[in-house]
């Protein structure tokens, strides 16, 4: 068992004075004091700590759900991108075969006219 309480518990927020060549001792009521004051404490802490969690949970969700939003978004940019992509090639196949189809008849049309 321990006989010195000092050696069980940190020194208090704010030490009293000690004298050299004194040993420390505590009462009870002192102990008790210290005891309920580092609860206090602790407690406060505990309380700002689960306040900072909930902040930060709240916070990731928000976060999330932006990111979905803007994946959703992408996602739709991307898809029109390529429609557009798609309609823009379709109608440079159109343009070409009519044209080839142009030059086919203009050439057929010119060995007409030289035979």
């Amino acid at each position: 068992m321990i006989r010195d309480l000092s050696k069980m518990y940190p020194p208090a927020r704010h030490p009293v004075p000690h004298q050299p060549g004194q040993p420390l001792k505590f009462t009870v009521t002192e102990s008790c004091d210290r005891i309920k004051e580092e609860f206090h404490f602790l407690q406060a802490q505990y309380h700002s700590l689960k306040l900072e969690c909930e902040k930060l949970a709240s916070e990731k969700t928000e976060m999330q759900r932006h990111y979905v939003m803007y994946y959703e978004m992408s996602y739709g940019l991307n898809i029109e991108m390529h429609k557009q992509v798609g309609n823009v090639l379709l109608e440079c196949k159109k343009e070409v075969k009519t044209n080839s189809n142009h030059t086919v008849v203009g050439v057929r049309g010119m060995q007409m006219i030289y035979k």
